[in-house]
């Protein structure tokens, strides 16, 4: 009489499925990577705060970058303020033919240099109002821990 083996056979590991996974897994995160150095300019110093808090990061936020010198770039590209407020004032219309209403919460984020000056900061922010944009927060960092 001829006895059967009823165990399972050999689990092999399959290589071709987990290979597809990684590399969706690396499209997907390359499609959702936000650049965001292209925003910072790195010759800029953001002052030091305690109390500052991470706000979470948001889509169409504009990041405007103010050197010391009073120099002002977005994305690179360097602006003079009445460039910067009509450039500002196209995003709001823009804005309020896709939102109907609430164009004025566009968010703009200013990383200031830690040495620039307070009148060319108000300039920009008046600039920034003028445009009809509120919506303005400061980029600062933590101090660093001894």
């Amino acid at each position: 009489m001829r006895i059967r083996d009823n165990s399972p056979p050999p689990a092999s590991f399959q290589l071709a499925p987990m290979i597809d996974i990684v590399f969706l897994l690396l499209i997907f995160f390359l499609v959702t990577y936000q650049i965001t150095e292209q925003e910072k300019d790195l010759k800029i110093a953001v002052p030091t705060t305690t109390e500052g808090s991470q706000k979470a990061r948001v889509a169409n936020k504009i990041v405007i970058n103010l050197s010391a010198e009073g120099v002002i770039t977005i994305s690179g590209k360097v602006f003079t303020k009445d460039e910067l407020r009509e450039t500002l004032e196209r995003i709001v219309k823009a804005a309020e033919v896709a939102n109907k209403g609430g164009a004025d919460q566009q968010p703009v984020r200013i990383r200031l240099d830690q040495d620039g000056r307070n009148q060319q900061t108000l300039e920009l922010v008046d600039e920034i109002q003028k445009a009809g944009i509120w919506n303005i927060d400061f980029a600062t960092r933590s101090p660093k821990k001894p």
